[in-house]
């Protein structure tokens, strides 16, 4: 991956530097030290990723993300800044991850691999922008935003007008579709019924009771979710896959 790293300190720029360096993931094509260099740098290096800083004195890494929506093919943004009040500004800019100073090694190899795999995907033919998945969902807790981390989410419902999250701290209502969810995460999470989308990490195993119906169990979860006959072959052949134990 051809990565740009945009801070206005240059010892964060050497160090970010050096972690790209030691996690070989991608290789480091230019620098900027504010928004403006950002947008000429990345016009000139067409890089895959932006690491990008968000106070910076002119115009912010906020601005500079915003920019960057509308360039096709647009560079994957991965925000990194010593404060965590903009992360739900961050997420509605398309970033795919948001690290916090002094960032560790192992959540920028996280946030890199993310981006590595949305490069990966098959690329559309026509002329639509890259579409990236979100590392968070927001929600709304007694009147506050709250972000969940799509990595701690077992699986969606569909409840009449509304899609219910389940996640390890309880649930919460959403309003998103299914398919628009699907369409997002599409191999992080599985289709096993019209009304369920289940994160992939967390199936443990497929059953079958005594009357025919097949059920997903979910690693450390008492929950057992029903798999439509309609997508069980798919359900199958994912768990073949994952080298799961089905029949």
């Amino acid at each position: 991956m051809k990565i740009l790293i945009v801070d206005d300190e240059r010892l964060a720029r050497e160090r970010l530097t050096a972690l790209v360096h030691e996690l070989g993931l991608g290789n480091v094509v230019g620098e900027a030290s504010n928004g403006k260099e950002a947008l000429s740098a990345v016009h000139a290096y067409q890089p895959d990723v932006v690491l990008l800083d968000i106070r910076m004195p002119g115009m912010d890494g906020m601005q500079v993300a915003q920019r960057l929506v509308n360039l096709y093919p647009q560079p994957i943004v991965i925000f990194t800044t010593a404060y965590n009040d903009h992360a739900l500004e961050a997420f509605e800019t398309q970033a795919v991850d948001y690290l916090v100073k002094p960032i560790r090694k192992d959540r920028l190899q996280q946030a890199l691999k993310r981006a590595q795999a949305l490069l990966q995907k098959p690329t559309s033919t026509d002329d639509t922008p890259r579409a990236t998945a979100r590392s968070h969902i927001s929600i709304n807790v007694r009147s506050n935003l709250k972000l969940i981390p799509v990595g701690e989410i077992f699986y969606f419902s569909a409840d009449e007008k509304y899609v219910i999250l389940h996640w390890k701290e309880g649930e919460a209502l959403l309003s998103e579709t299914l398919k628009d969810l699907e369409k997002e995460f599409a191999g992080q999470f599985l289709r096993i019924h019209r009304s369920t989308l289940v994160a992939v990490n967390y199936i443990s195993s497929l059953v079958k009771d005594n009357n025919g119906r097949c059920y997903i169990t979910l690693r450390d979860q008492p929950t057992r979710l029903e798999i439509s006959r309609r997508h069980l072959p798919t359900v199958r052949k994912v768990l073949k896959d994952m080298r799961l134990s089905s029949f």
